[in-house]
């Protein structure tokens, strides 16, 4: 390593690499975005996009002023367009870069499946050009002035959580949401997530807990019927097991599900469904979650 140089590394063959000058250009292009999100799981089938989008709407519907985008780095599997009502929607570019699409006045969207040629195309991509997709997204789109922005990942730790986490670590992540279920065998994979966020040093802000129990779609009765079993605690005493808070649990709604498959608003669809009820009260606990963050680092930094 050169003296005088920290941010230079020393690559195996004794050439000195430089930093990557795409961490500054996303930097500058964030700088005004108020907090960046992570959506984990670990596990394939918790629901990790669907709580994404039912955390973006109802950030979205609860401040006209607040402004929220989500980014769909699911490279190979991206669902956002489909959940959010934008299938069949096209990216436009501008001056200043590429536009995403916009649900709601407040709410926008970037992902893969607007440049496909069909919903159905397979994306068979190796780790570089999956990178190469992140990057440009984080610094050719034009998110504007954003209070949120929610990036929904893959499940695993793979190439798109460390592209995102390199190209995110001097703008500031505002930390994880880890999404998870109730039963053993996802709460193994989840733990695995947990400590992936502490190894590349991104603040677990908690756990939901998804499908917990069973919502009627008629009498709306959710008390009684577990659809997966939480033989060891859940996500309750996992969230207490690694000292992370635990936001909540979501019931298992059909309604809902039909929503997001329909592309439809949900807080429209079903207000009055137990597990939007839950939602909000989530999604309440994660803006002061955020809020308090920023109260620590303004703490640390005096």
């Amino acid at each position: 390593m050169c003296a005088g140089c920290p941010n230079q590394m020393l690559c195996a063959s004794g050439v000195t690499k430089q930093p990557d000058p795409n961490i500054a250009i996303v930097k500058e292009k964030l700088s005004t975005v108020k907090n960046k999100i992570l959506v984990l799981s670990g596990k394939g089938g918790v629901g990790k996009s669907t709580i994404t989008s039912l955390i973006s709407r109802s950030l979205a519907a609860s401040n006209s002023n607040i402004n929220v985008a989500v980014l769909d780095i699911d490279i190979c599997g991206p669902s956002q367009p489909r959940v959010l009502g934008a299938i069949g929607e096209q990216v436009h570019q501008s001056g200043s870069g590429w536009s995403p699409v916009y649900i709601e006045d407040n709410l926008s969207l970037m992902s893969i499946g607007f440049l496909l040629a069909s919903p159905n195309e397979a994306v068979i991509w190796r780790g570089p050009k999956k990178n190469g997709m992140i990057r440009q997204f984080l610094t050719e789109v034009d998110w504007g002035s954003l209070d949120y922005l929610i990036l929904d990942t893959p499940p695993g730790t793979s190439d798109e959580h460390l592209s995102a986490t390199s190209y995110l670590k001097d703008v500031g992540i505002t930390g994880a949401i880890i999404v998870t279920t109730p039963p053993q065998v996802a709460l193994l994979d989840v733990r695995k997530e947990i400590d992936f966020c502490r190894k590349v040093k991104i603040p677990v802000l908690g756990v939901i807990e998804n499908m917990s129990i069973f919502t009627c779609p008629k009498c709306k009765a959710c008390d009684s019927v577990e659809i997966f079993p939480a033989s060891t605690g859940g996500g309750r005493a996992m969230a207490k097991e690694f000292n992370v808070d635990f936001f909540g649990s979501l019931p298992l709604d059909p309604l809902l599900a039909r929503c997001c498959d329909e592309g439809k608003n949900f807080l429209m669809e079903i207000p009055e469904s137990p597990t939007v009820l839950a939602l909000l009260d989530i999604v309440q606990k994660i803006v002061e979650k955020c809020e308090k963050g920023k109260e620590i680092c303004q703490i640390d930094l005096s």
